[in-house]
C-alpha cells in the first residue's frame, strides 16, 4: 500500500543524470532517448531520399 498516491521516486534523478544527459543533448543536438534517436535518423534518411526537407506553404 501507497503511503501518497502520485508520490513517486527516482534514483536517476535524485543523483542527476537526468539533468546531464539533457544538457549534453541540448549542448550537441543528438538525442539521449532512443526515440529521438530513431526520429532523428529517419528524418535524415527521408531528407537525403527525397533530396531535403520540404517546406510547407
Amino acid at each position: 500500500m501507497k503511503l501518497l498516491p502520485g508520490l513517486s521516486f527516482s534514483l536517476k534523478r535524485a543523483v542527476g543524470i537526468t539533468a546531464a544527459k539533457q544538457k549534453f543533448a541540448r549542448a550537441t543536438g543528438i538525442p539521449t532517448t532512443r526515440a529521438g534517436l530513431e526520429r532523428k535518423i529517419g528524418s535524415m534518411i527521408l531528407g537525403a531520399v527525397t533530396g531535403g526537407k520540404k517546406r510547407r506553404r
